[in-house]
């Protein structure tokens, strides 16, 4: 007898236009395939630009604040509007939002690489980042809909992660190919082609109308954004600054300050942006913390290793991005083909924590660089362990945050997992760059002596997230009286795929 899905303190599913159809194999192929390139080009777009960089200085006269805006106004427009773009896909309808998030940036892309002033070029790319918040969460949560909880739900995650991981690297490659032979324009004008493609191809997507007569929680999806965002610029500016400038701490009180009104706001809003009892379920919580700190070892660790390769081991921008092929490798690898064997086998939560095993003991390697070590002996087998529980952490993550959520609610729960990794990767890159300049500073300007300890910091943040891990996602009895249990309406308190999480 089959165990109705139904999240505590949530309404149950609607059985009106908001179905996907998942029952059709062959739509849920063609629809992870297109979702997977929009998802490759928005992760293609984040490394891509780091390599054109100086040329875009010297091409645009930037100063050193500017440039830095380049990179940080597409991170603070991206993590701090993710949690809206997925509520309006759930409500407006997830192909519709994808479909105009991919014109925005498409349309923001060609104004990036038309720029001729740099303040043309940064207010392109608060608007790129904009449009990918809305694409970002909109895509998964189709990717997440038209793939029932399961193996199928678990292959495309995996597929998803790894698209994600090559995408990523590729930008890096194509970044330095690019810049050097037909200039740093091309990294921001080879987008629209890509996109006119795809929403060329975007009928094929399942159509969803959205919640019929629900509305956005207007003063929630401000509060949320305005925290994420005074969090990300606080922890920015204190970056390329100190953390004890009055602009870094009046973003920072602010932060904390939209952070309670939010939470404040949601609890007695009658529809909320963001349900708290999306948070009841302890895997979840767990998974949710579990990826703010992997997303802040996951920046840190690729800007150390990016920068110990050029300026200690004096790689050039594109042998560093070939340098990186055999980490994304080995995630893709891991994660279409290892992780979902081994959850197939094993609970979520112990497969969760191998791969943050894996990722500390990356990091701990990592921790060995020196100026007379080489990337043979030191960096490539950290890269590779590291990746290793990248292949495995990321996908179960994702399975453990979207799992048990009602099918309305799908846009948000995409969009908790990547804002979770997009919040700690802000966090972790600003605490380890101060600490590594801090380091290196006290090392008679030793910069491996401050990539070391931001590896040893990073190897210490996995530890605290697989004790989380073990504390709240592991089965506390063999059997959960409360999926047998009924609830006052007469449905179980736990779902099926919590239960499954936890192998109770």
């Amino acid at each position: 007898m089959s165990v109705l899905r139904r999240q505590r303190g949530t309404r149950p599913a609607a059985a009106g236009p908001d179905r996907e159809s998942p029952g059709q194999p062959g739509r849920a192929g063609q629809a992870m395939a297109l979702i997977c390139c929009a998802q490759f080009v928005l992760q293609l777009d984040f490394s891509i630009v780091n390599v054109a960089l100086p040329t875009i200085q010297d091409d645009l006269h930037m100063a050193a604040a500017e440039l830095q805006w380049v990179v940080t106004g597409y991170a603070l427009t991206f993590g701090s509007l993710l949690l809206v773009g997925g509520r309006m896909a759930d409500l407006f309808g997830r192909r519709r939002m994808l479909a105009a998030g991919l014109i925005v940036f498409a349309l923001a892309s060609l104004a990036c690489g038309l720029a001729q002033w740099p303040v043309m070029l940064i207010a392109a790319r608060l608007a790129q980042g904009a449009a990918g918040a809305v694409v970002s969460p909109a895509a998964l949560s189709l990717l997440t809909t038209t793939n029932p909880e399961g193996p199928a739900r678990t292959r495309a995650l995996s597929i998803w992660q790894a698209t994600t991981a090559a995408g990523a690297t590729a930008g890096i490659v194509a970044g330095g190919v690019l810049t050097q032979y037909l200039g740093w324009r091309a990294v921001f004008l080879v987008n629209p082609p890509l996109i006119v493609i795809m929403l060329a191809l975007i009928r094929r997507l399942p159509t969803a109308a959205g919640a019929g007569g629900a509305r956005l929680d207007y003063r929630g999806a401000l509060l949320v954004t305005a925290a994420i965002a005074a969090l990300i610029f606080g922890l920015s500016y204190g970056q390329q600054h100190t953390f004890t400038a009055p602009v870094t701490i009046a973003a920072l009180i602010a932060a904390v300050v939209f952070g309670v009104a939010f939470v404040r706001a949601e609890l007695t809003a009658s529809a909320p942006m963001l349900p708290l009892a999306i948070f009841s379920a302890p895997s979840r919580r767990a998974a949710v913390a579990a990826m703010v700190m992997i997303g802040a070892v996951l920046a840190g660790y690729v800007y150390f290793v990016s920068l110990f390769l050029q300026k200690v081991l004096h790689f050039s921008p594109l042998q560093t991005g070939l340098a990186l092929v055999p980490s994304t490798v080995t995630v893709v690898v891991m994660s279409t083909l290892g992780t979902r064997r081994l959850l197939a086998r094993l609970p979520a939560w112990q497969v969760l924590l191998a791969g943050l095993a894996c990722l500390a003991g990356g990091q701990l390697w990592l921790a060995q660089v020196s100026v007379t070590a080489t990337y043979a002996t030191v960096v490539l087998p950290g890269l590779l362990l590291t990746s290793l529980g990248i292949g495995l952490a990321l996908p179960t993550a994702s399975i453990a945050i979207t799992s048990g959520v009602r099918r309305e609610d799908q846009g948000l729960a995409g969009a908790l997992f990547t804002t979770s990794q997009q919040t700690g990767a802000a966090v972790g890159l600003a605490v380890l760059a101060t600490a590594a300049a801090a380091r290196t500073a006290h090392a008679a300007g030793s910069l491996a002596a401050g990539y070391r300890l931001s590896f040893l910091i990073a190897a210490g943040v996995i530890v605290l997230a697989g004790l989380l891990v073990a504390i709240q996602m592991r089965p506390r009895a063999k059997r959960d009286p409360r999926l047998h249990e009924p609830t006052a309406g007469g449905t179980p308190q736990v779902t099926l795929a919590e239960c499954q999480l936890r192998n109770c």
